[in-house]
């Protein structure tokens, strides 16, 4: 409870102009924030500029948080998976762009830049995967480890390896999803061939 009133009252002394406010929420939320945006991101420096915008949001609109809605911890933790997810849809959005700028000028180049499209969105899809799932798809998809092998590295049963890749897989089905502009991409290739 004394952490949620000192909270408070470090956003409300954020909200008058205090630096030594600011300075305080940030130091005792930036890891946070930082963690969270970089298991989203999975970059360190792309995890550095979400918790920046973050920060800065804090600080130029400290009113928007509700305490009625939920902690601190929680509003930010919202905040940050916002600001990272944004963040990773103008990375496609600019990979996008550049794929169709290269369209206009060769064909060698259109394939260049597809293939880069699509390990960014593998890259992409694979940071939100848990730890241990996102471990197993990469020794077995990646380096060619036998599950066995994996296992053994990873100090699991067998039967967890095949079910972290199972699982995996599937979670991975459900981004290409959230990602089917591809695969339409992809079908309109064809038809125009």
């Amino acid at each position: 409870m004394e952490d949620r009133r000192e909270d408070m009252e470090l956003l409300e002394k954020i909200a008058e102009g205090s630096r030594a406010a600011f300075d305080r929420f940030y130091e005792k939320y930036a890891p946070m924030v930082y963690h969270i945006a970089l298991r989203i991101v999975g970059n360190e420096v792309e995890a550095e500029d979400v918790s920046h915008d973050v920060f800065l949001e804090i600080l130029q609109k400290p009113h928007q948080f509700d305490p009625k809605r939920g902690s601190v911890q929680a509003f930010l933790a919202v905040k940050t998976k916002s600001r990272s997810l944004d963040r990773l849809r103008k990375k496609r959005d600019l990979l996008v762009s550049r794929l169709e700028e290269a369209a206009l000028k060769e064909k060698g180049a259109e394939f260049y830049f597809l293939r880069q499209l699509e390990q960014q969105v593998i890259l992409d899809a694979l940071a939100h995967l848990p730890e241990e799932q996102r471990q197993a798809i990469i020794h077995f998809y990646f380096h060619g480890e036998t599950q066995r092998e994996i296992a053994a590295a990873m100090n699991k049963p067998l039967g967890s390896v095949k079910s972290l890749i199972r699982y995996g897989l599937r979670n991975l089905r459900k981004q290409k999803e959230l990602f089917h502009w591809m695969e339409a991409g992809r079908g309109e290739e064809q038809h125009e061939a």
